[in-house]
């Protein structure tokens, strides 16, 4: 059975940084491109990082410059660095596995003053 669990949401100041982590079970992460998406109250899911089974990567707009997606294959995890948050980054975080498509449960970020 394929999990994915997602840590390291919680609530920061603008400007700040956190560091998301998706940690995998009964999948191996360094087979699959993996995502990560968020969702905000009221918006539609959208993607916000991806990155290829080669480690090709590509940023939603808002998030380029921001937001770094990367891998640790012998730890089977998939992190998000968020730094300069903004209250707009403000949503519950997902890690997906692209290709079958399996997500995790999410965590909040809340970025306020």
């Amino acid at each position: 059975q394929v999990q994915l669990v997602e840590s390291g949401g919680g609530l920061v100041q603008p400007g700040e940084s956190l560091r998301l982590s998706c940690a995998a079970s009964g999948i191996i992460l360094r087979f699959y491109a993996m995502g990560w998406y968020r969702q905000a109250p009221g918006k539609q899911r959208e993607l916000v990082a991806q990155m290829s089974k080669t480690g090709t990567t590509n940023y939603a707009d808002s998030v380029q410059g921001r937001f770094t997606i990367s891998r640790d294959n012998a730890k089977n995890m998939v992190y998000l660095q968020m730094n300069s948050l903004k209250p707009e980054d403000t949503a519950v975080y997902y890690c997906r596995v692209i290709l079958p498509a399996y997500w995790g449960q999410g965590t909040q970020v809340t970025v306020s003053s």
